[in-house]
């Protein structure tokens, strides 16, 4: 399987066998043998091939991945709402079973501690991507197009959405439903998963 990726990958590229061993540093007859099976290359060249190519190593190598990695967005705030960052800063590990319907999910840290004491300030938090959820589920919540916060969202037969903490020294951010309309006030997310860090 891996013969099969490197040959493929590397007309993809556009590159001979002789360019491709000279970035990665092999000879031509390396590269013709990785590609025939004669021979596997060892784990450094896999990596710098799986570079090169902009794969990972277990598409590579045609094995299946027993995790899948999601990116860490950024921080959201556990209190008052601050800047969605999307710069990636870490890359946290879930379950392939999860993602079999076809679901997205991302990772986010928290920061603050109005989700006290359930979730901690450094915690992160994994998310679904959709754009609904039920009455009083946890979810990561845009705020004026620009701001996520991390929250209990409670939604009123009026249309009004209430932000709530789980400390009970923060107080509940209100919206009417004239607001939730015009800031606007959207769902990123359901939180499915805490992961507590020490």
């Amino acid at each position: 399987m891996i013969s099969d990726n490197i040959r493929f990958y590397r007309k993809k590229a556009n590159l001979t066998q002789a360019e491709l061993g000279k970035i990665v540093g092999v000879g031509k007859s390396n590269i013709s043998m990785y590609e025939t099976g004669d021979r596997v290359p060892p784990l450094d060249i896999i990596e710098k091939l799986a570079d090169l190519f902009g794969v990972d190593i277990n598409t590579l190598t045609g094995h299946k991945a027993m995790v899948v990695q999601i990116p860490v967005l950024g921080k959201v705030a556990a209190g008052i709402p601050i800047e969605a960052v999307t710069d990636i800063i870490d890359y946290e590990e879930i379950s392939p079973d999860i993602v079999r319907d076809g679901s997205e999910y991302f990772a986010l840290q928290l920061k603050g501690d109005s989700m006290e004491p359930r979730m901690s300030d450094g915690d992160v938090v994994i998310v679904r991507k959709q754009e609904s959820i039920e009455n009083g589920q946890i979810a990561i919540v845009c705020v004026n197009g620009y701001e996520a916060t991390c929250k209990k969202v409670i939604i009123k037969d009026n249309g009004a959405v209430i932000l709530q903490p789980l400390n009970p020294t923060h107080d509940p951010m209100y919206f009417t439903p004239d607001e939730v309309a015009s800031l606007p006030i959207t769902i990123l997310g359901r939180v499915v998963e805490l992961r507590a860090k020490f």
